[in-house]
């Protein structure tokens, strides 16, 4: 049986996260000016900001919110946020998220926010319900689906964007998705390889 998600084990990683990007808020401006995803930035060797850039937000609105989805993560997928799986998941959600924008989204300059990162650790999370016969993991996975095909096919919302202070970039929850997914197929391949190579090595 899975242990509940209100055990230390399974809400140190998503509070760590929150704990930085809340300090990292309380620093702006300079904390968004040092460590956003910035293009140029990026191009002058500033390479930190593919991973940092998740954790900074344009305002407080836009934080609240991303803790917010944040929080309901944990609620849905707690069971599964072990402190270093759930910190391997999201940082390479983030490194993913930002080199999709990078290299297939030219025209997206600068990004600032969790919400791509968090589009991965929910692929993730769904996955692992799946993996578990918890089948309301495909539910999610539909829905989550559904909304990068919607944002993709109508835009962003203007409200939002409002709310923000900033355009929503909608690649980075199609990258940050993807990214979910693939962490999740390499995770598994890698347990199963590795399951079997303890076996023979035992024999």
């Amino acid at each position: 049986m899975f242990k509940k998600p209100s055990r230390p084990a399974n809400f140190t990683g998503p509070l760590i996260i929150a704990l930085m990007a809340v300090v990292l808020y309380l620093l702006e401006p300079a904390a968004g000016q040092l460590l956003a995803y910035d293009r140029y930035a990026v191009q002058g060797m500033e390479t930190w900001r593919m991973l940092s850039g998740n954790l900074v937000h344009t305002n407080g609105v836009h934080l609240l919110l991303n803790l917010a989805g944040l929080a309901l993560l944990w609620a849905l997928h707690g069971e599964h946020y072990y402190l270093p799986t759930f910190l391997r998941v999201f940082l390479w959600a983030c490194v993913g998220c930002s080199i999709g924008i990078y290299f297939f989204s030219d025209n997206l300059i600068w990004y600032a926010g969790l919400s791509g990162a968090l589009h991965g650790v929910f692929v993730w999370g769904a996955f692992k319900d799946v993996e578990k016969n918890i089948h309301s993991g495909w539910i999610l996975l539909a829905g989550v689906a559904l909304k990068i095909v919607y944002e993709q096919t109508t835009g962003a919302n203007a409200e939002l964007e409002q709310w923000i202070d900033a355009a929503v970039a909608i690649d980075a929850h199609l990258y940050g998705a993807l990214s979910g997914l693939f962490l999740f197929i390499i995770m598994r391949l890698l347990n199963t390889f590795g399951t079997r190579w303890a076996l023979l090595t035992q024999k």
